[in-house]
């Protein structure tokens, strides 16, 4: 996977970390990743701290695992990341580690969290450590919170309007949402970038419905070349930026149960990489300076 991201452009992937007070699942690939150093590829870590349920976000009331936050957490999850921040490989945003949190607003005193994480990880020779928040549910300003900035995570922040009344669904049991894959690429693209760091997230697409069957949020009329021409969008805007914080996300790199996925498949083959390599060369053609960061989100579940 890591040879095959390289060779379309990707630069790193971004692990998900299921930690739950002190518990962990899915570690045991990140972990032998780490123990043994291959793949020689970046990477970097964002906590999925969200309840552990049977729908993508979080949000079922169907709870495996809950995600219980606590102050009294702050200090063992920094401490279970430091080896991950010291690995030659870890991705660094000026020299800073970079350390992605999916849902600032369930911490109990996030601001204190980062005070905390960011002293720890001084005291521990690691130095200063790039805290981003996912955009999911209400971040805003990550200043407010003592983070430095914050990542695109779409769907979420879905407001193109939806396009049911204008299908006639097989299924008369469906209850999901259809939303045209061309007109929320149109959407984000003219989002009006806010006076906080954001960094861009393109997505090749979405369909849930492995998951959510009849309540599925399906985009239709996804496709590799629309993929391109909002990746070519964020490149663009990326190299507005100050270097080293050129960075464009991509979610997701193996999310198949969502329908959201770099890997090839039987329909588009290689399409999708084939975009994202042509969108990154052209970026850098026009800026022969940049260094690439593409960095694919890389889902366990």
């Amino acid at each position: 996977q890591a040879a095959l991201a390289a060779a379309y452009g990707l630069h790193g992937f971004c692990y998900y970390n299921y930690w739950f007070a002190g518990k962990r699942l899915l570690e045991t690939p990140v972990e032998a990743m780490l123990a043994s150093g291959e793949p020689d590829f970046p990477y970097c870590l964002c906590w999925a701290n969200e309840n552990w349920t049977r729908r993508w976000d979080g949000a079922d009331q169907e709870v495996l695992i809950a995600q219980n936050p606590s102050r009294a957490d702050d200090e063992r999850l920094i401490r279970d990341l430091l080896p991950h921040f010291r690995d030659p490989r870890y991705i660094r945003i000026n020299g800073k580690p970079l350390f992605i949190v999916y849902r600032i607003g369930v911490l109990p005193d996030v601001a204190a969290s980062a005070e905390l994480w960011r002293r720890i990880a001084q005291q521990e020779g690691i130095g200063e450590i790039y805290l981003c928040a996912a955009k999911t549910y209400d971040t805003g300003d990550p200043t407010v919170y003592g983070f430095d900035a914050v990542v695109e995570f779409p769907p979420h922040g879905l407001r193109t309007v939806t396009m049911n009344d204008q299908l006639d669904f097989c299924d008369p049991e469906f209850r999901g949402t259809v939303v045209d894959y061309r007109q929320f690429v149109v959407d984000c693209v003219t989002t009006r970038e806010p006076s906080y760091t954001l960094h861009r997230t393109v997505m090749p697409g979405w369909d849930n419905t492995a998951r959510r069957m009849h309540q599925a949020l399906v985009f239709a009329h996804a496709s590799p070349e629309v993929y391109e021409l909002w990746t070519r969008e964020v490149v663009a805007q990326a190299l507005r930026k100050p270097p080293g914080e050129r960075l464009v996300f991509v979610n997701a790199w193996n999310e198949w149960a969502e329908g959201a996925h770099l890997e090839p498949d039987r329909r588009f083959g290689r399409q999708y990489l084939e975009a994202t390599r042509r969108a990154l060369a052209d970026g850098q053609a026009r800026n022969p300076d940049v260094e690439s960061a593409f960095v694919a989100a890389l889902r366990d579940d």
